[in-house]
């Protein structure tokens, strides 16, 4: 790991960034110790790379290869080959719409993090906000988790309830559920790069 004061971050993302950039607003607030090495994005154009242009920060364009749902081997070996290169310590995913696997979680164990629109383990994959609606529940939320093999399986580091109002729609959830990730996250953050957050198997604790 990176042996500077503060741990250095690649952020990965799908779509507009609007958690990207509560996470540098976080940083730049002085609330998260960290920097962001680089912002990576499967999609050429995404609102994500150009937030993290219009602070001065390195973008790249990550071309995602032949499968729909997840990089290809070679587009994998680009990723990993592109964070070593800029001594990245954590990879955040912030709306990251590829399932990482194999080889790049084998490197970064332990150390790729997600936020999941649902209180996992209810509503796991896509549109968790529209499944919760659907079920008729009465809270959910978000969940900052670390990534292993499976599917938002990962160990869960900390959660936010958002309740379920009447006349909500799957818009007007989905805003509230963004919301509270947009608190969340950088605070979840924080506290696993900076040794509050125990990690045994699946479960974490609080140090």
């Amino acid at each position: 790991m990176n042996s500077s004061a503060k741990p250095r971050l690649a952020v990965l993302g799908s779509g507009k960034g609007s958690n990207f950039a509560a996470i540098a607003d976080a940083i730049a607030a002085g609330a998260l110790l960290a920097e962001i090495a680089v912002v990576v994005s499967d999609v050429e154009g995404a609102g994500i790379l150009q937030h993290a242009q219009d602070r001065g920060m390195r973008a790249e364009h990550l071309p995602p290869g032949r499968y729909r749902s997840k990089l290809d081997e070679e587009s994998e070996r680009k990723l990993i080959d592109l964070l070593r290169d800029v001594r990245v310590d954590w990879v955040v995913l912030a709306g990251f719409m590829r399932i990482l696997k194999g080889e790049f979680l084998r490197h970064f164990s332990q150390r790729v993090v997600n936020i999941h629109p649902s209180l996992l383990p209810a509503f796991p994959g896509l549109e968790a906000w529209q499944q919760a609606l659907e079920y008729g529940v009465k809270v959910t939320g978000c969940t900052v988790h670390l990534v292993d093999q499976g599917i938002d399986t990962g160990p869960i580091v900390a959660q936010e309830p958002v309740p379920i109002l009447a006349g909500d729609t799957a818009a007007s959830l989905h805003e509230r559920i963004q919301q509270a990730e947009r608190r969340l996250y950088p605070v979840a953050i924080q506290r696993l790069l900076h040794g509050q957050v125990r990690v045994e198997g699946r479960r974490t604790f609080a140090v």
